[in-house]
């Protein structure tokens, strides 16, 4: 008797919630999908398999939703979320559904409620006042710190040139972080100089982790996890970040403090410009860990956004010459043969290569998916409702790639599409869209743009020696782990473009 009461109770509370989520089980089935769901975990069971297969799900699935006009519904667990691939959907929801979704909370366990990841009450008035610290001013300032880092780059590859293949993730990575140090922290790492970092580790180690766990929602329970040991891990590395970012903040307060009433030139302060940090600081209006948290967010998503973004353009150039050649002609244009260094005034002249940056965010984004909550109904342009309570997932992958917007040759690299208007705004979108874009942006940009002109005037960047010149055209094979990677470690080869140069 007692198990067929726990069976009839058990029955009655699956009712009771079929019953409260009627309404998102009803849009289910006006918005299905192609993939077939199971009892319980939904579409989850595909995300069976490493980083490269979890990768491959989002693209077939966003295909699928192209093929069904750009709107899609796919479940995870318990939990509905309507996938988005096209931009008019997209802008609806990016400028209207401005809360992060649920599966987010991992990524707050270690950024806390920086920007990026806060809800939106907290975010709100932090992004008021981050906001003019990111000013064009203040930007063009961090150039010289772009220029010294990427010197630091070109030296460390000269014994790269015309000696094989090689990852230039190592490279990229490692300049990002003496950059975002730089001019966030206002510390120099000199990390190029090193064999590896603590920070840079933990971080690969962690989004790893955290990316498992968010296609995973049988791992999505605390007490379950804490019993794992990918726990301890994450815990780890977490640890040695905060104590990285804390440390650096206690040595900021205590300089500034030492530097309180000491006279300083007009000249040296024109100098050294003021890194976020201090910016913050002066500012007087975040707690010390308010600060870390968004120093956090800064160090580690400019840190890996802009290594990606940066690695994925030079494996592309290496695959298509002519497009490189092109490149070269505006360097020669913009600096001659001179070997000046670069400065603010050049980048905005640099077109062809922003050109070539976007199209490779476009076609690789570092970040392939945005996923939001909806928690009031949203109507689409379609006149389809979003009710409360289901997640979105905006496929930027699919995005941008979706034919009715960039042709049939949306998965061509032809940067050339970028210096023609775009159809909608929103069809590029590899730093978000509306009220919660990247609010670093033009600063990801700017460093993309100097290291890889510092770069490609010394170099030439050739495909791996023994590659199949015939495959060289084909998609490149990526990951998902929080941001999307090259599997093969994005592998070159350079070589001098002046034959007299040192080696």
């Amino acid at each position: 008797m007692y198990y067929l009461l726990l069976i009839l109770a058990g029955f009655a509370w699956a009712a009771y919630c079929r019953f409260e989520n009627r309404k998102i089980i009803e849009l289910s089935r006006k918005l299905p999908g192609d993939l077939t769901a199971w009892p319980l975990i939904g579409h989850a069971y595909l995300f069976r398999g490493n980083h490269e297969d979890q990768m491959r799900i989002f693209q077939k699935a966003g295909r699928l939703t192209i093929n069904r006009g750009g709107v899609a519904s796919y479940w995870i667990g318990s939990r509905l979320y309507i996938m988005i691939a096209d931009p008019v959907t997209g802008e609806t929801v990016l400028k209207n559904c401005l809360e992060k979704d649920s599966v987010m909370k991992f990524l707050r366990f270690l950024f806390g409620y920086g920007s990026i990841y806060a809800p939106v009450p907290i975010w709100r008035p932090r992004r008021k006042i981050l906001a003019p610290t990111f000013s064009m001013k203040n930007l063009n300032r961090f150039v010289d710190v772009f220029v010294e880092q990427s010197s630091v780059t070109l030296e460390q590859l000269r014994p790269r040139a015309s000696s094989g293949t090689f990852s230039m993730w190592y490279y990229l990575t490692t300049y990002t972080f003496d950059a975002v140090c730089e001019t966030a922290l206002g510390v120099k790492m000199n990390s190029q100089l090193q064999p590896s970092h603590p920070f840079l580790e933990a971080l690969g180690e962690i989004t790893q982790l955290t990316a498992a766990r968010m296609v995973q929602p049988w791992l999505y329970s605390d007490w379950v996890y804490k019993t794992l040991p990918q726990y301890k891990r994450v815990e780890k590395c977490r640890a040695l970040m905060y104590d990285f970012v804390e440390q650096v903040l206690k040595t900021k307060r205590e300089a500034m403090k030492m530097n309180e009433g000491k006279p300083h030139s007009q000249s040296e302060a024109d100098l050294r410009p003021k890194s976020f940090l201090e910016m913050l600081l002066d500012l007087n209006q975040f707690t010390d860990l308010e600060i870390m948290e968004e120093i956090l967010v800064i160090t580690a998503a400019g840190t890996d956004t802009s290594a990606v973004a940066a690695s994925f353009t030079m494996v592309l150039l290496s695959r298509y010459p002519e497009i490189q050649d092109k490149l070269t002609d505006e360097l020669l244009q913009v600096f001659g043969d001179s070997e000046r260094a670069v400065t603010a005034v050049d980048l905005p002249r640099l077109r062809y290569l922003e050109a070539v940056i976007k199209e490779s965010l476009r076609m690789y984004p570092p970040v392939p998916i945005i996923v939001r909550s909806v928690d009031n109904d949203t109507e689409l342009p379609s006149g389809l409702v979003l009710v409360d309570g289901v997640g979105v997932l905006v496929n930027i992958w699919a995005m941008h790639r979706n034919p009715y917007y960039w042709g049939d040759d949306a998965d061509v690299f032809r940067p050339e599409r970028f210096l023609e208007p775009l159809k909608h705004p929103a069809q590029f979108v590899p730093f978000s869209y509306g009220l919660r874009n990247c609010i670093g942006y033009q600063y990801a940009m700017m460093s993309i743009k100097t290291v890889l002109a510092t770069l490609l005037r010394q170099y030439r960047v050739l495909p791996p020696g023994g590659a199949d010149q015939s495959n060289l055209k084909e998609p490149l094979r990526v990951e998902f782990d929080i941001m999307m990677k090259d599997v093969d470690k994005f592998q070159i080869q350079i070589e001098n473009r002046f034959k007299s140069s040192s080696s």
